[in-house]
């Protein structure tokens, strides 16, 4: 008998604001956060569509979902037991997308928001890098503690808490100080997500 089991990493530390100066199927599986924290901009993509760096390469590796780098999944769950099923990007469903694929999640970039990866009988089959499926205008629900996933919500839902609405996407720069309130930065790609606390 084999053992399957999926799951997810938090790469790193977790998503982090950074504040300027101043101002479907679905699978069970295992997953990881990224560490984001560096000077010149470009024009602003509505998505990470365009985004340098989010059109990661297929190093191999297998999952049990069928996604390819580029779409949109949701992932929820525990670390050791997680949920993850194909989502359309920058629906309300979607809270990641697959920006490459690995065969194990130590081969994702270092600055990744989550790892989803899976064994079989403890050894990796394939792993999934993934970035918050960011729009811009758009507004995420993201958590600043403990395991909760990132959610997309309405910026104006009174109940919604750690509400942070996408502003811009600046690419060849990793500076939270490029953006008037602060933003989330991804120093291995350069790229940062400019962002406004809306609760």
């Amino acid at each position: 008998m084999h053992a399957l089991s999926r799951g997810f990493l938090a790469a790193g530390a977790a998503l982090t604001l950074l504040f300027a100066a101043g101002c479907s199927s679905s699978d069970a599986g295992n997953a990881v956060a990224a560490d984001t924290t560096t000077s010149s901009t470009s024009a602003a993509p509505s998505t990470t569509d365009d985004v340098s760096g989010q059109e990661g390469i297929d190093a191999g590796g297998s999952t049990d979902i069928d996604v390819e780098i580029g779409q949109c999944v949701k992932l929820g769950g525990t670390m050791t037991a997680a949920t993850i099923e194909n989502a359309e990007c920058g629906s309300t469903e979607s809270n990641y997308k697959v920006i490459a694929k690995a065969e194990e999640n130590e081969q994702c970039p270092t600055d990744v928001n989550q790892t989803y990866y899976e064994t079989l009988d403890g050894v990796e089959q394939g792993a999934l890098c993934l970035d918050v499926d960011w729009v811009v205008d758009g507004c995420m629900s993201v958590p600043t503690g403990g395991i909760e996933e990132p959610a997309r919500v309405d910026c104006s839902d009174p109940s919604a808490t750690d509400v942070e609405q996408v502003t811009e996407i600046k690419t060849g720069t990793a500076d939270p100080n490029e953006c008037p309130e602060g933003g989330f930065a991804y120093e291995s790609r350069q790229f940062v997500v400019c962002t406004t606390t809306i609760s």
